[in-house]
C-alpha cells in the first residue's frame, strides 16, 4: 500500500491562533492540490500559537473539540470536503481545566469526519531555554491509534528524545510514527553551518525509524520568536533508517513523500529487532529495577530466583 504524506514546514503566528488558523488553511489548499493528493498532513509542535508563550499559553490554548471544527470548516472551505484527509497539527490544549501541550489527530471531510487521537507531551523540558514544565501539564502516555489507513502514534519534539517513546509506540502496533517539533537553532558543527539541533534530529529520526522498522514523519516550526531561531529542517525516514525527504532550513515549505508500506516488511525480516523485543519485553519489565522493588527478586530462564537477588524486595518498604 502506498502512504501519501505531505510535511508541513510552517510559520505561525506568534500569540495569533485565528491568525495562524488562516496560514493552516492556504497549506490545507496546498496539500488539496497536489498530486497525488495526501493521506495526512503533518504540522508542527505549537502551530497556533508559536512555541514560547510561556504564561501566555492559557489565553492561546483552546480545547480540542473547537479546533477540530475549525479545521472541518475551514478544511470544507478550499477542498472537496466529500474527500477524507488526516491532519496532525499541534497547538496548546485546554481541557480537564488543565493547559497541555498538545497534538490533534483528526480526520477530516469524507463520510465520518472526527477526532482519531489526541496526544499530550510527556516529556516537558525546563533548562536552558525551555520552561515548559512551569506552565504547562505532563501527558499520562504514549499509545499508538488506528486510522483509515493503518496504525500510527504522535510524538512531541523531547518525547522522542527518549527511546523509550518510539518503544512503546511501536509495541502498541504503530506502522508510522509522527513527531511534532519547535526545536530552537543551537550549536553548529565545525565549518558546516548546520545547526547542531538539525544534526541531532537528523540522528534521532533514522534511529527510530530503524530500531522499530517503522516510518517516521518529523514536521519542524520555523522562524524567529523572541531572537530564538526555528531552523526547520523537517524530514521523513523508511524504516531502514533512509531519510526521503530533507525541509529547507529557514523557511516554509510544504514537503510531499509516499512511503510504500511493503518496505516495513522487507525492513523487519532483514532486521527483527522489534519482534526480539517483544519476545523479551515482559521479562525485561519483570525484571527491571522498579519492578523489583515493588515484586521481589529477578528471575532466571527457567523462572528460579535469581542467587544474586536473594533477599531482594522481602520487608522493603516502597515509597
Amino acid at each position: 500500500m502506498k502512504l501519501h504524506v505531505a510535511i508541513a514546514q510552517f510559520r505561525p503566528v506568534k500569540a495569533d491562533p485565528h491568525a495562524s488558523l488562516d496560514r493552516v488553511e492556504a497549506a490545507l489548499a496546498e496539500a488539496a492540490r497536489l498530486e497525488p493528493m495526501p493521506d495526512l498532513v503533518v504540522f508542527p509542535e505549537a502551530t497556533l500559537t508559536g512555541y514560547f508563550l510561556e504564561g501566555g499559553v492559557r489565553e492561546g490554548a483552546r480545547t480540542a473539540t473547537a479546533l477540530f471544527e475549525d479545521l472541518q470548516e475551514r478544511y470544507a472551505r478550499v477542498a472537496d470536503s466529500t474527500v477524507p484527509l488526516d491532519v496532525a497539527i499541534g497547538f496548546y490544549e485546554l481541557g480537564d481545566r488543565r493547559v497541555y501541550n498538545a497534538a490533534l489527530y483528526a480526520e477530516l471531510g469524507g463520510t465520518s469526519p472526527r477526532i482519531v487521537h489526541r496526544h499530550r507531551k510527556v516529556f516537558l523540558p525546563t533548562y536552558g531555554v525551555f520552561q515548559e514544565e512551569r506552565f504547562v501539564e505532563s501527558g499520562p502516555g504514549i499509545a499508538a491509534f488506528d486510522t483509515r489507513w493503518g496504525r500510527a502514534a504522535v510524538l512531541i519534539c523531547e518525547d522522542a528524545f527518549h527511546s523509550i517513546s518510539g518503544t512503546l509506540a511501536a509495541l502498541d502496533g504503530a506502522e508510522v510514527i509522527v513527531v511534532l517539533s519547535a526545536s530552537p537553532a543551537r550549536g553548529a558543527g565545525p565549518g558546516s553551518g548546520l545547526p547542531g539541533n538539525v544534526a541531532r534530529w537528523d540522528h534521532l529520526g533514522g534511529a527510530m525509524a530503524t530500531e522499530h522498522g517503522v516510518f517516521v514523519v518529523v514536521s519542524q516550526l520555523v522562524g524567529f520568536e523572541g531572537g530564538k531561531g526555528f531552523a526547520g529542517g523537517s524530514a521523513a525516514y523508511t524504516p531502514s533508517g533512509e531519510c526521503l525527504v530533507r525541509g529547507p532550513l529557514w523557511d516554509e515549505a510544504l514537503l510531499s513523500v509516499t512511503f510504500d508500506t511493503e518496505e516495513q516488511v522487507s525492513a523487519r525480516a532483514e532486521e527483527p529487532l522489534l519482534s526480539d523485543l517483544e519476545r523479551s519485553w515482559t521479562r525485561l519489565l519483570l525484571n527491571s529495577p522498579g519492578a523489583r522493588v515493588t515484586h521481589g527478586p529477578r528471575t532466571l530462564d527457567d523462572g528460579s530466583a535469581d542467587p544474586e537477588d536473594r533477599g531482594v524486595g522481602e520487608d522493603r518498604e516502597v515509597t
